[in-house]
């Protein structure tokens, strides 16, 4: 038995990056490394990763870094870009957005790509990914202001998924 796994055969340090996040939150919240709360954060970087196993999973292979890099600035300025768009909007009272339903086919075929693109499209003012409907491969997401769905749709794919799915596989 490895010295990481427990009895039971699950592993008590199975997603390594979200205990370092995890502790490191604790102390930047405490604003303080006193040995009280330098076991605190021990003890949450041990026992949540742990007790949300289930809700988590396997940790993802990362296949690019460069492709991570890309997207968080692409997804960065989009939403810089996106809160002006919809501070425009809504300050105009002469501004009438054109609200659509736009479907975006799937190509990425991983579940935590697939998640965490529809998290960008929410992410980003202005959009919200209502339904991922993975018997069509789809995502239906909600635009408040779109004059061309299929430009939307092709812009999300071109500008989202094809970084996720190079950083996914």
């Amino acid at each position: 038995m490895s010295m990481v796994e427990h009895k039971t055969g699950r592993l008590w340090l199975a997603h390594p990056v979200l205990s370092l996040i995890l502790a490191g939150s604790w102390l930047l919240l405490q604003r303080s490394v006193a040995p009280a709360d330098l076991l605190a954060a021990c003890v949450l970087a041990l026992v949540v990763p742990r007790v949300t196993a289930g809700f988590i999973g396997n940790g993802a292979k990362l296949q690019s870094v460069g492709a991570v890099i890309r997207l968080l600035r692409i997804v960065l300025w989009d939403i810089v870009v996106s809160n002006l768009t919809v501070a425009k909007i809504v300050l105009n009272p002469l501004r009438s957005p054109t609200p659509a339903w736009v479907p975006v086919a799937l190509d990425i075929t991983h579940e935590n790509g697939i998640a965490l693109l529809a998290s960008i499209i929410t992410m980003t003012p202005g959009t919200v990914s209502c339904v991922v409907d993975q018997e069509r491969r789809r995502i239906m997401v909600h635009a408040l202001d779109c004059d061309d769905p299929a430009a939307m749709a092709r812009d999300i794919k071109a500008r989202y998924e094809q970084p996720l799915k190079e950083i996914f596989g």
